[in-house]
């Protein structure tokens, strides 16, 4: 009998806890979340509810705008994974793990979900067969009949080695770029895989354009493949060490000298190394851990104020920022090929 009544005030400690968690989360209604939309200048996305204080990237939304996924990280650890929110009768729900990425032995990330929302890429280090870790691949999952995404699958060979494979994104047509670690140089590069009658072609190595820098990281294709956005380390003009700059490329796929985007996005920051577009291509998402100079705007720490600011966005970790795309033309007529 003590046993049952012990159980029983688990179980309503439990359910009063599930109420009060999710009694904090707010009723979001609207496109992105029910947010603001930014101007010319850039603002934090969704703070507090996905720039949240934790290390938070690499975010990808559905054609429609109805799900959205992104990454976060548990400071300096190695646990870090894919969180998902969906709008469901016109409001979102509070962003969750996503179902596939769970386990905490493996790392997910860098989520993409293709043009017409039938498929999700992201990156994973989850064994292909058995327990061991693999390397970094890409994996995809599908969206069945019921709009319901499925097990995850190894994209595999050419695109996938038994080196490290990161930050998949797409064309309207396909084509993947992504970065692919070289073993013998010690460094990533940017590769080029098109879908051919629904394969993988062998993929190719981009230009010096684009391979840039000391060190090239995760580079975002626009759907039209008319220009790419590549964080990169070691050029003359940087902000101070990873920056994004922008390469376009025109009909004939030759490709422009790297243009820095400006300090409308780049800061003297080097954790900038993640961006995306929205789908209507009218905002550009991207990864900054910046710190305002007028962030810390208190006199004199408490106990209190001193935990919120851990655990509020701008606190050194990276956040999600948003920002009309607008820019990106004017940088285009910069463009030199």
């Amino acid at each position: 009998m003590k046993k049952l009544i012990y159980l029983a005030i688990i179980l309503i400690a439990a359910c009063t806890n599930q109420q009060t968690n999710e009694s904090k989360f707010p009723v979001l209604k609207g496109d992105y979340l029910g947010q603001t939309l930014p101007s010319d200048s850039a603002e934090l996305f969704a703070p507090g509810i996905i720039s949240s204080g934790m290390a938070d990237r690499d975010i990808a939304i559905s054609p429609d705008g109805k799900e959205l996924f992104f990454n976060r990280k548990i400071g300096n650890t190695d646990y870090f994974t894919i969180f998902h929110t969906r709008e469901i009768n016109g409001i979102w729900t509070k962003p969750e793990i996503f179902t596939f990425c769970k386990d905490v032995r493996y790392q997910n990330t860098e989520p993409f979900i293709t043009h017409d929302g039938q498929k999700l890429f992201f990156v994973s280090n989850r064994p292909i067969s058995g327990d061991e870790k693999s390397s970094y691949d890409i994996w995809v999952s599908d969206k069945d009949a019921n709009s319901n995404w499925t097990e995850p699958y190894n994209l595999g060979e050419p695109v996938n080695t038994d080196q490290n494979e990161f930050f998949p994104t797409l064309t309207l047509d396909g084509t993947m770029y992504y970065n692919h670690f070289d073993s013998e140089l010690k460094s990533e590069f940017i590769y080029r895989s098109k879908l051919v009658d629904g394969k993988y072609t062998t993929p190719e190595k981009m230009n010096e354009k684009v391979n840039g820098g000391r060190a090239r990281f995760n580079a975002f294709i626009s759907p039209e493949e008319s220009f790419i956005i590549i964080p990169t380390f070691g050029l003359a003009d940087s902000y101070g060490k990873t920056d994004y700059y922008i390469v376009f490329r025109d009909e004939n796929d030759n490709w422009s000298d790297p243009i820095n985007m400006g300090d409308q996005i780049n800061s003297a920051n080097g954790q900038e190394w993640s961006a995306s577009l929205s789908p209507d291509g009218k905002y550009l998402f991207y990864m900054s851990a910046k710190i305002p100079e007028n962030n810390l705007s208190i006199t004199e720490f408490t106990s209190d104020n001193f935990f919120d600011l851990h655990n509020s966005p701008q606190n050194g970790f990276s956040d999600i920022y948003w920002i009309k795309s607008d820019f990106i033309e004017d940088l285009r007529l910069q463009a030199k090929f």
